[in-house]
């Protein structure tokens, strides 16, 4: 053979070669492409193009990744293991594994299947797989099969699971539980109950036993009444008003996809028959969410990553469509309507959300720091809460009203900052109409050392403030740190601050005291003071060590280009500033500062593999309260507009009064505010 013959052979071998290995990754793309709106009604929802027949949509692209593991109806709900802290971790585990891909994935199906009990997916029955495999959970030869409770068992995994297929029972029992014979039924509720009628987690785990044992009393089972009313009344204890539940410790968004969500849910499908008098508590803090949970969420209808099991993510919704249920006339229901919408689509339509067809383990895509261990793979479909949405009637005004901006275009003015404090849980939203950013600041105060649930003082909690443009970056073992202050402790390690303690909301200004795990000698008064277009802070050490500390912005991904940094000097104060093409950050050292950086990260960021923040350093030095008065602004803006030197410098000037503990700030428009630390 001639050798330009074998030259071009082989040259096509080697394209040949590269398209094979090619073709997975073109194939897996293929299976994780974002959801599409088909035909959107820009008419009805100018913004998202999103109604009540793209919702349906959405429910089924996401149960149609799940069945891309059903072959066959005996194949259980279970998917490839992300790598990291999340759970199967060894074979006792593997149970539970496949109880909660089933009750998770059924949040799903269940909506669904009230639409249409026939449909299938890949061939298979959706009520059929779904009922199959809950007669397995009794079947002593069915690798689901669960066993009763032992008398002395406590709380476990299986009870939430159970809790969940509870409710998926109760609002499709037709074609879920009618069709299953006598004796499956029994043994069913046999076992559930067993779970149901027996210890809890003082939490937001109470609404399992209440799911379980109101659903198998309204099927004419006999139950612990008493029990129940004790749970329902000691959930209700929980509530800390404006809308806010304490899942014991924390403030997160549990409070709203877990209890708002079944205390109203639990009301209409069994309060108002058995007890109408909690029912009728239940609702009427329901009510009051509308009054504060609206205004955490962007006028870009984004969420704020905030709190534990962040993989849910747009679970945060469903208390807007379930609005549907009351009659409330000061509500917006097309505002309420875009926001759930937007923040559907920021997920669906986000490229790294699934992977292998399933969402991932994390924010956008699999992201190991906002994980917890208690998680699985099939976790993540929690998130499938938010299509109880479906439950509302098409008629019912959350799918007709036409979207809007609601308070963005009404009552939240450009040029302004609007704060709303909660009374009760001392939390504080906060609403930028310059930039359509929302804001919360809320509890932290849980030691990690010796803690099983490290989590509850991680980034997922400690940060100073959590907004909806700026997803919450990991520390880096550098000292890189994102939102939060950083010390190194007494073995020389950067320490993030995460006991707080809240003071008080006054005039404007957010004041907490804070130690250092590690070293309560070492300890701060902060003072955040929210400005139009961003936060101006003025912290004092009140510790008797010297120690070194820095303190972060708001971090940046790198998207679709290299992220600008630009250093300036504005009325003799130094100013950095990154921008990703979105946004730009700026940050300015006021007071007590000696340096600054921006530092350049890998592998911190939940939205990018890349990602920059602005960090400031500087020493305490007892004793000296100018030195140990921490000053600094930290400001954004969208991108596309440079910053002009108003815009960076909205403060004139600082004074300190040692003897009274409090610092005057004069601005530049002219006003002014006190701040008094005591």
């Amino acid at each position: 053979m001639e050798a330009g013959m074998v030259k071009k052979i082989n040259h096509m071998k080697r394209i040949l070669i590269a398209v094979v290995l090619l073709l997975p990754g073109i194939f897996l793309q293929a299976q994780n492409q974002v959801f599409r709106i088909d035909n959107p009604d820009f008419k009805k929802s100018p913004y998202t193009g999103m109604t009540r027949r793209h919702w349906k949509d959405a429910a089924l692209y996401m149960l149609k990744g799940a069945f891309g593991y059903i072959k066959q109806i005996d194949d259980p709900m279970v998917f490839p293991k992300q790598a990291g802290k999340s759970y199967p971790r060894n074979e006792s585990q593997k149970t539970t594994e496949k109880l909660e891909g089933l009750s998770r994935t059924l949040f799903f199906a269940a909506p669904l299947l009230r639409e249409d009990g026939d449909f299938t997916i890949n061939g298979i029955s959706v009520a059929a797989y779904y009922r199959h495999h809950i007669a397995g959970l009794v079947d002593p030869e069915s690798d689901l099969f669960i066993r009763p409770r032992d008398k002395n068992g406590g709380p476990s995994q299986t009870l939430v699971e159970f809790g969940a297929l509870a409710l998926s029972l109760s609002i499709a029992p037709e074609l879920l539980w009618d069709p299953l014979p006598k004796a499956q039924k029994d043994a069913l509720a046999e076992t559930m109950i067993s779970y149901g009628d027996g210890p809890t987690v003082p939490s937001n785990w109470k609404f399992f036993n209440i799911f379980v044992l109101s659903f198998f009393r309204d099927k004419g089972y006999t139950v612990n009444n008493s029990l129940l009313e004790e749970y329902l009344q000691k959930s209700l204890d929980h509530y800390r008003g404006n809308g806010w539940y304490n899942d014991n410790p924390a403030y997160d968004y549990y409070s709203m996809w877990a209890f708002q969500m079944y205390g109203i849910m639990w009301s209409e499908l069994y309060g108002k028959k058995f007890f109408p008098e909690l029912a009728a508590r239940y609702t009427a803090n329901f009510r009051e969410l509308g009054k504060s949970y609206p205004y955490m969420f962007g006028r870009d209808g984004k969420m704020i990553m905030w709190g534990r099991s962040m993989s849910y993510r747009f679970a945060s919704i469903i208390p807007f469509p379930l609005m549907g249920y009351l009659d409330q006339p000061g509500v917006d229901m097309g505002w309420m309507r875009r926001i759930s919408s937007g923040v559907l689509l920021q997920f669906l339509q986000h490229p790294e959300f699934l992977q292998d067809q399933v969402p991932t383990l994390g924010f956008y895509g699999a992201f190991e720091p906002a994980v917890q261990g208690y998680s699985c793979r099939g976790s993540v479909y929690w998130m499938g809460k938010a299509f109880m949405a479906l439950l509302i009637p098409e008629e019912n005004p959350f799918w007709t009203s036409v979207e809007n901006d609601g308070a963005w275009e009404t009552e939240l003015k450009k040029g302004t900052v609007v704060n709303r404090f909660q009374q009760g849980s001392d939390i504080l939203i906060t609403d930028y109409p310059n930039s359509g950013a929302a804001e919360i600041r809320a509890w932290c105060n849980v030691k990690v050392t010796g803690n099983w649930e490290d989590f509850r003082g991680s980034e997922n909690y400690n940060r100073l403030s959590y907004n909806s443009a700026f997803p919450w970056q990991a520390d880096g073992q550098a000292g890189e740190v994102a939102m939060n202050y950083l010390i190194k402790n007494q073995s020389g390690k950067w320490e993030p601050l995460r006991l707080y303690q809240f003071r008080k909301f006054e005039d404007g200004v957010y004041y907490r005291d804070v130690k250092l795990e590690t070293d309560s000698l070492v300890n701060l008064r902060l003072a955040d003071i929210p400005l139009a277009d961003g936060i101006l802070r003025i912290d004092r050490s009140m510790g008797h060590l010297p120690v070194e500390l820095r303190l972060g912005h708001y971090a940046q991904p790198r998207k679709n280009q290299a992220i600008r940094k630009e250093s300036r000097k504005v009325k003799g104060y130094e100013v950095q500033i990154i921008d990703n093409g979105i946004y730009q950050l700026a940050m300015i050292p006021l007071m007590g500062w000696n340096s600054m950086e921006t530092i350049t990260s890998t592998g911190l960021h939940p939205d990018a593999a890349e990602s920059a923040v602005i960090n400031v350093a500087g020493k305490t030095v007892p004793g000296i309260s100018e030195t140990n008065t921490y000053a600094s602004l930290m400001l954004w803006k969208k991108s596309g507009e440079p910053f002009t030197t108003e815009e960076l410098m909205p403060v004139k000037k600082l004074k300190l009064n040692t003897k009274e503990h409090s610092v005057l700030v004069t601005f530049r428009n002219g006003t002014q505010k006190q701040l008094r630390y005591n």
